[in-house]
């Protein structure tokens, strides 16, 4: 008897019409799941990173202009706008903007038409992009010291923040000096919320699920009182 086949989160292979029989219900996950399976062009890790990191964050950060850099396909730009019609609307920067992003928001904006003409693509550096002390700033996995340049553009304009690290480069991202006492990855983001806290940030600490990935740590920060 053959063993079952496991439908791993963390997986890379891409979502297509094959798939949309996985997701069956009317939740809105389910349904978030069933747009990208028809839009065929996102990895199934993506779609569970940006649900878990989206979800979370809108427990605590509500409203404002969502503001997704080295956003790429805008996912979790689109599910922040979707658990949160508050926030007016959303911009996402990358350096290159998947040519499929088009495809992907006409897929949300079927089930969701409030979706339509609430987004922005910029392609380019995102130090481009003009940030606003209301603003919602959000990364899934900027690489290595562009998580830090994610969070200086955040404090700099006293927004709120969330961001899941990775790469991390003990070459271009400071350990604070605590690697000796903790592996590279973990001091480095450890010197991270140091840093947020000593801009006067409250900083919250959590994870998202590691089957989906082991570079799981979600930051969430927001501006205290000056």
């Amino acid at each position: 008897m053959l063993a079952a086949v496991v439908f791993s989160h963390g997986s890379k292979n891409r979502l297509t019409e094959y798939d949309l029989a996985r997701f069956p219900g009317n939740t809105v996950f389910d349904r978030i799941a069933r747009a990208v399976c028809r839009a065929g062009c996102l990895p199934r890790k993506e779609l569970f990173e940006a649900w878990e990191t989206a979800r979370r964050v809108r427990r605590i950060f509500r409203g404002g202009r969502v503001v997704d850099l080295a956003g790429g396909h805008g996912l979790l730009a689109a599910i922040l706008l979707i658990l949160d019609d508050s926030s007016p609307d959303a911009v996402v920067v990358d350096a290159a903007i998947p040519p499929s992003a088009a495809a992907l928001w006409e897929a949300l904006a079927g089930d969701w038409p409030r979706l339509d003409g609430r987004i922005e693509f910029i392609p380019g550096r995102i130090e481009t992009v003009a940030i606003a002390a209301g603003d919602l700033v959000v990364s899934v996995h900027a690489c290595g010291a562009l998580t830090d340049t994610v969070i200086e553009r955040a404090v700099r304009a006293r927004a709120r923040l969330a961001v899941v690290p990775c790469c991390h480069d003990r070459a271009t991202c400071d350990t604070g000096a605590l690697d000796g006492w903790m592996d590279a990855a973990l001091a480095i983001d450890a010197t991270r919320v140091r840093r947020l806290a000593a801009a006067g940030y409250r900083v919250r600490t959590q994870r998202i699920p590691q089957t989906i990935t082991p570079k799981n740590r979600l930051l969430l920060a927001e501006p205290g009182a000056l």
